[in-house]
């Protein structure tokens, strides 16, 4: 529960809020949600180019088709961040880009992309960081499974080894997965995600082959990056909440924990899947794909943990008053909670974003960056996702002010400075988004930029936000207004 010392400290105002130095401040972006150009250069379809192209699934048609354009005005988006003065830019790969078949040799136009974006990255002194999958899956490997199989992890693997073959040189930073429970239980549980399937055994075994597939990924990285390299993998972890102190309810939050978080940390930073998750499901699978060795295989030294946060979630055992399928990303008859019936979801207290069921509660994230340090003493941690959609729009002057995005990154990062002041490890911090993007299956009616793109024309306008972002990244303090 939120308690009034962890209110006070998400949100007071104090003038010492200076982060460390050598904190790192960046942006977050993905592929598909800004790049575009889907069909150019030999990149063939994602199971997100034919999700969006499949009727109902994303708000009024919308496709990545154009997106914010990436592909074609990158210099203009690096030239943005370099005139904001931000150290950092993760941006991930398009494996379709790539390898569009999820297998054999790679496109040299593909790589030639990324080759260039990181050359003007390092040109402007912005540290590249990449991450191999940000849910682009090839649409050729979903058709053989997706997945659900072990052979997707290990071509995933084999695409891991040919981008770091290409840009190893140059970047530093690597980040294998993101959020492998959005592409595990919302693209094959609930289905609101692509490839939009709904069986909940198939989600527990897309789990697993990402986690295995997280696991080949880093040893191919480590057999060919320099030493002084970093690997992590980025989470969006839960942080879970019981509605009451009641026994039900405190197992509740325990069983979604499980199926939310140790699902991913369980076997990548202890080396085994908790025994409660185990027992819980055991009703659906005998996790009989788990083959000797896999979580050895999972079981990797990392460098960092990216922690991506954005709400929390408060649960009970179902009474009939809650939602049984709310998941936090959107509505559907199919729950993304594998063996967790008895949960119920609601909706947490305070103000929300324009996100639905999204609350502001900067304490979930001091909480989270204190059970973390706590949990995985010596793994340092680096925020690589938190932002906030807000209804933005160009005044008669030309400008976009978001008071509202400003005011939930300040209580955010102040709640990032309180966890750092009591001991957790935390090395930076990446904004979601720069641009304004395709937002999954809200299409573009969702705008999380610090950057705000008008889309029939392509224009870019930095928000209040980003000057305000860019002045933290500046002097390291955090101000009060």
């Amino acid at each position: 529960m939120v308690t009034a010392a962890q209110q006070q400290t998400a949100s007071a105002p104090d003038a010492s809020r200076t982060f460390p130095e050598g904190f790192l401040w960046g942006f977050s972006t993905a592929a598909y949600q800004i790049e575009g150009a889907v069909a150019e250069d030999g990149r063939t379809p994602s199971i997100w180019d034919t999700y969006a192209r499949t009727p109902g699934r994303v708000r009024n048609g919308d496709t990545g088709d154009i997106a914010t354009d990436h592909y074609h005005r990158w210099r203009e988006d690096v030239a943005l961040m370099a005139d904001l003065g931000i150290g950092a830019y993760r941006f991930s790969l398009a494996w379709p880009r790539i390898q569009p078949t999820g297998r054999g040799p790679a496109v040299q136009k593909g790589l030639d992309f990324y080759r260039r974006l990181v050359d003007e990255l390092l040109e402007r002194n912005i540290q590249p960081v990449a991450t191999l999958y940000h849910w682009d899956l090839p649409q050729d490997l979903e058709d053989a499974g997706g997945w659900p199989e072990r052979v997707t992890a290990e071509r995933f693997a084999e695409y891991a080894a040919l981008a770091a073959d290409a840009l190893g040189d140059r970047v530093k930073t690597w980040t294998t997965l993101n959020e492998p429970w959005c592409s595990a239980f919302l693209g094959y549980g609930s289905g609101v995600h692509a490839p939009g399937r709904t069986d909940p055994v198939a989600a527990l075994r897309a789990a697993h082959h990402l986690n295995l597939g997280h696991g080949l990924a880093v040893r191919a990285l480590r057999d060919r990056i320099p030493k002084d390299a970093r690997c992590l993998v980025s989470l969006n972890f839960h942080q879970v909440r019981p509605l009451t102190g009641s026994d039900a309810d405190v197992d509740a939050a325990r069983r979604i924990d499980a199926l939310a978080n140790r699902v991913f940390t369980g076997p990548m930073l202890r080396g085994a899947y908790p025994e409660d998750l185990l027992k819980d499901t055991a009703a659906l699978t005998d996790w009989s794909y788990v083959k000797d060795g896999d979580l050895e295989l999972i079981h990797q030294p990392l460098d960092l943990l990216g922690v991506n946060y954005y709400t929390p979630t408060l649960v009970s055992r179902a009474d009939g008053s809650g939602s049984h399928s709310s998941d936090g990303h959107g509505n559907s008859a199919h729950s993304p909670w594998p063996a967790a019936d008895e949960v119920a979801f609601h909706q947490p207290p305070g103000d929300t974003t324009p996100m639905k069921g999204w609350a502001v509660d900067p304490t979930g994230l001091y909480d989270l960056l204190r059970r973390l340090a706590s949990d995985f003493p010596g793994l340092p941690l680096a925020i690589t996702e938190n932002g906030t959609a807000s209804d933005d729009y160009v005044n008669p002057s030309g400008e976009v002010n978001d008071p509202a995005r400003i005011a939930y990154l300040r209580g955010h990062l102040a709640a990032v400075h309180q966890a750092v002041a009591d001991g957790a490890d935390v090395r930076g911090y990446f904004l979601w988004s720069l641009l304004d993007n395709f937002e999954w299956g809200h299409g573009y009616s969702k705008r999380f930029g610090a950057v705000y793109v008008d889309y029939p024309t392509g224009t870019r306008i930095p928000k209040a936000s980003a000057r305000w972002y860019s002045e933290l990244a500046r002097t390291g303090v955090l101000p009060d207004a």
